[in-house]
């Protein structure tokens, strides 16, 4: 396993991202906009994904797309190291759970799922594909 983080759902996330790093300090990076991404028309502006790094820690962030209801804007996010990893992963976490998102190849070359386990805890798994 790469890493394990926070992963915070807000609405008006570019708000909460420059509130967190003016609180907690680091950078923000890898900030990716809605904006032009034909699943999320409609919501041009808002963040799909930005990271305030932390020394060698990073807490992800995104808007909230849809319904989130209280208690559910924090997940875990797993990067695993391989698709080995991550298939092993899905596949303990979501016996006796559920995925919300079935692990799957996405638009930015990673296979990635999001899975809540039988205790009800959310779960990102995340594996960047190699370039070929």
């Amino acid at each position: 396993m790469k890493s394990a983080n926070p992963y915070l759902f807000i609405d008006g996330c570019q708000e909460a991202v420059a509130f967190y790093q003016e609180a907690l300090g680091g950078d923000i990076r890898n900030v990716q906009l809605a904006d032009g991404v034909e699943m999320f028309k409609g919501h041009e502006g808002k963040y799909l994904h930005a990271e305030l790094h932390l020394g060698d820690s990073i807490i992800h962030f995104s808007d909230v797309f849809g319904q989130v209801e209280k208690g559910d804007h924090v997940s875990i996010t797993l990067e695993c190291e391989s698709e080995d990893e991550i298939r092993r992963v899905y596949d303990m976490l979501k016996s006796g759970g559920h995925a919300a998102l079935e692990l799957q190849k996405t638009f930015w070359d990673a296979l990635h799922a999001n899975v809540t386990d039988k205790y009800g805890v959310k779960w990102l798994l995340n594996y960047q594909m190699p370039e070929s």
